[in-house]
Order: C-alpha cells, then sequence, then structure tokens
C-alpha cells in the first residue's frame, strides 16, 4: 500500500494544509538548548507557524527529536540573545565584521532584525512570546559576516572549529558571477571533511535576474528554494541547477529583534533556516550519522512536487521530515551535493577572477524585512552584478514613505499571536482567497 502523501493533524477539527499534507514529509533539524531541555515548549500556534501542521512537527517529530545535542551556527547579522525566547539557546559567538563586536547582539539596521529571525525559526523557546522554532533543544552559535571573501570562508571555519553540526547561511551574492570564491570554497570544503553541513538560501530573483548566488551555487552547499503552503514552489524562488531540496518559505512569522512576532515573511532565507532546522532535528535522532549519509538521506526522501524529477526550482522536492526519521539512506543512492564537492576538490583550482570595481565590491544595503519595513526590491537582469541579499521578503506592496496616509499592519506584540481565519491563505501571486479544506491526496 502507498505511503499517504500528506498527514491529518491528529484528532482536530482544524483543516488540514496542503504543505501539511506534503509537510509530514518534510524534514527539518535544529539545535540544542543548555538547561531548556527541561523546559517543556509551549504548543506552538498553527495558524501562524502552519509548517508544524503540515510536517506535523508535534505528533510525528518531536517524539523523536527536539534537537538535543546539536548546534546550528547562523553567519547573518548576530542574534538577539537577551529575549527570553533564545536567552537559553543562544552561545557565545564571534562578529567578523567589527560592527558590535557581539554577536549575541543583532546588528541587522532594520527593526526585524535577520538573523534573530533566521535563529528563531530554529530554536526559539516560546518563553516570551509563544513562537516555538522546530528544534526548541538545539543550540544557535551566532556569528555576524557579510559575503566578503575574506570574511565568509574563515567565518565558516569558525563555526565548523566552535562544534557546529549545521551551518546556514540566509544570504546571497553573484559578485562577478563566480560559482564560489577560492576562499569560501575551500572553507567548505573543510566543513565537509569535519562532517558538518552547509545550507544556504538560493535566491529570490527567480523571475528577474535569476543569477547563481553563492554559497549557495558552491559545491557541497545544500541550496535551498522556497515552496508555499500548497506545496507548490514560491514565484519568486531562483530557478538554478545548484538547488537541492525546498523547504517552507511563504506566508512565514518569525521573531524580531525587537521581541515582536512579525507575519507574512517570503523567501528563501526563512526556507534555509527551517531546512537547517530540519537537518539538526535528523542529526540529533541520528548522531552516529556522518554529514553526506543525512544529506543523501534528505535527497532521496524529499517528495516531488515539481516536474516529474529534480528541476531547478524545487531540487529533489520538499524536505520531508516523516520520511527522513524512519528511513536509512542505501549506501548506493545518489548524494550529488558531495559528488559536487568530490568533483570540485579534485579538479585544479583555475585562476582567480580579476579583482571586482569599487562598485561591485561595495556591500549592498540590506532591504530584506517583513512588515513594516519595504520589501526587497527585484534586481533588474539588466544591470546587476552584486546581489548581496538576505532573503527575506514581504507578500506585499512596498511600505509607503513617513508622513500621513495608510500604513501597512505593525508586528505583534511580545505575548501574542497573529491568527488568521481558518482556511485563508496565500494564493501564489500573494493575494487572499478563502480555500476551503484541502481534499486528502495518495501518492
Amino acid at each position: 500500500m502507498k505511503e499517504p502523501l500528506f498527514v491529518r493533524p491528529s484528532p482536530s477539527p482544524a483543516p488540514r494544509r496542503p504543505w501539511g499534507l506534503v509537510a509530514a514529509v518534510l524534514c527539518m533539524s535544529l539545535v540544542q538548548l543548555p538547561s531548556a531541555a527541561a523546559v517543556a515548549a509551549p504548543e506552538p500556534d498553527v495558524r501562524l507557524q502552519w509548517w508544524f501542521d503540515s510536517w506535523a512537527i508535534e505528533r510525528l517529530v518531536w517524539p523523536l527529536t527536539k534537537g538535543r545535542g546539536v548546534t546550528v551556527a547562523v553567519i547573518d547579522t548576530g542574534v538577539n540573545a537577551g529575549l527570553p525566547d533564545l536567552r537559553n539557546v543562544v552561545v557565545p559567538g564571534k562578529d567578523f565584521t567589527g560592527s558590535v563586536n557581539d554577536a549575541r547582539k543583532d546588528a541587522h539596521e532594520e527593526s526585524l532584525g535577520h538573523g534573530t529571525a533566521m535563529a528563531s525559526l530554529i530554536a526559539s523557546q516560546g518563553t516570551g512570546t509563544g513562537f516555538v522554532g522546530i528544534a526548541p533543544e538545539a543550540r544557535i552559535l551566532p556569528i555576524i559576516s557579510d559575503l566578503g571573501e575574506s570574511r565568509i570562508g574563515p567565518a565558516v571555519r569558525y563555526a565548523v572549529d566552535r562544534g557546529a553540526k549545521v551551518i546556514n547561511i540566509s544570504k546571497g551574492s553573484s559578485v562577478l558571477h563566480r560559482e564560489c570564491p577560492p576562499r569560501l570554497q575551500q572553507a567548505i570544503a573543510y566543513a565537509a571533511h569535519k562532517d558538518v553541513i552547509v545550507v544556504a538560501s538560493a535566491g529570490n530573483t527567480g523571475v528577474t535576474a535569476n543569477f547563481a548566488e553563492y554559497p549557495a551555487s558552491c559545491p557541497g552547499v545544500v541550496g535551498v528554494g522556497a515552496a508555499d503552503n500548497r506545496a507548490s514552489p514560491w514565484k519568486n524562488t531562483q530557478r538554478q541547477g545548484y538547488v537541492t531540496i525546498a523547504a517552507p518559505g511563504v506566508d512565514i512569522a518569525a521573531l524580531g529583534k525587537d521581541g515582536r512576532v512579525w507575519p507574512r515573511g517570503e523567501g528563501t532565507s526563512q526556507a534555509a533556516a527551517l531546512a537547517s532546522g530540519g537537518f539538526a532535528l535528523i542529526r540529533s535522532r541520528y548522531p552516529a550519522m556522518s554529514a553526506r549519509d543525512v544529506v543523501r538521506l534528505v535527497t532521496n526522501t524529499a517528495v516531488d512536487i515539481g516536474p516529474p524529477g529534480r528541476d531547478d526550482t524545487s531540487g529533489f522536492g520538499v524536505m520531508s521530515l516523516r520520511r527522513a526519521l524512519r528511513r536509512l539512506p542505501r549506501a548506493n543512492s545518489p548524494n550529488p551535493v558531495y559528488e559536487r564537492l568530490d568533483r570540485a576538490v579534485a579538479t585544479p583550482n583555475p585562476a582567480p577572477p580579476a579583482a571586482p570595481s569599487p562598485a561591485e565590491a561595495a556591500p549592498r544595503k540590506d532591504t530584506s524585512a517583513w512588515w513594516p519595513a519595504a520589501a526587497a526590491a527585484a534586481i533588474t537582469a539588466a544591470g546587476a552584478v552584486l546581489t548581496v541579499t538576505a532573503r527575506l521578503r514581504r507578500t506585499r506592496a512596498p511600505s509607503p514613505p513617513p508622513g500621513p496616509g495608510p500604513t501597512p499592519p505593525p508586528p505583534l506584540r511580545p505575548g501574542g499571536h497573529h491568527r488568521t481565519q481558518r482556511g485563508r491563505r496565500p494564493n501564489r501571486e500573494g493575494a487572499r482567497d478563502d480555500l476551503p479544506p484541502p481534499p486528502s491526496a495518495q501518492e
């Protein structure tokens, strides 16, 4: 008998959501808490955090693993470790930019705080707001770094040497259209040698520039695309050969550095963070399984959501926790992420590219955000040589300039949850419509 693709949440009148449907199949992992392991995480609000319902996290995943014993490095803008939701999970890290000199602070100039948001999706405790990460017993190693070659490579090595088992990089750059800067590629090979999984967001310009972006494009990195709660690829996710899997990336709430829950984000940043949490959960469940075999397992248990077989928007399909936590990888099954890395390592390094011009080398201001910050502008195919963006995007039009006139809804206050009407979900174009509960489906 074929295994059902979708999983209905345990006895509950709540409607099933297609992702949940596919989602039960999704696989996510996260880090461990120092002392928080003894503290039960609050029950997630599945209307705000739909991926819990979709992946059947509470019913099928948490009884097996909550990420204990795994540290996830978040290479981003830092993490506000002073928030009650994250206080017990964030360990000391490092700032490679010198912006704040303490990675347990978030240096993101927007009030959201990109690094804090990514960390919350992975391991938030929910003790202050009720917002819970998928691996609440994991630890977060915060690292502040941009994608400059002199910083991102050392940041990856630092994460490895500090004991991270999963490295999340929800950023991307297309400087000089290189597949991967040499020093970064060496650091990724070092991570693989030390049994560490590197996960990166694929990019948010799939319908415009669609340039290859590193580190997702680097051999040895799990490139993650975004999908919505109907198990369809997000319209802006990058279409590239390096996309390995997809994960939830539409209508995603997260905890901001200001301690408020920010609703309705979208992008491959969130998808990569949730996938990193998934990898942490699996590594916690199977501590003796190598990084190569964990990635092989996830790749071969993903649920195909696009054209039959691998495609450039969702890779091999949506991550499936349910499958990955009850199957073991076959020794001879494909492992394209590491097969590509092995080929790259065996190939002599080509001559280094010419130094970028000042305009190309200058970091681009991060415009990504949730409400009420401005949405990340799509990069036009004609003049873009540099795209260094954190992949958080809004689902609505950009906020109006300061002054009189209508303003977008504010982020939620601490302790509050954004409640959506039952059955209301965004359609693929970002509009909202009333949806009946989806029918069940079989593989």
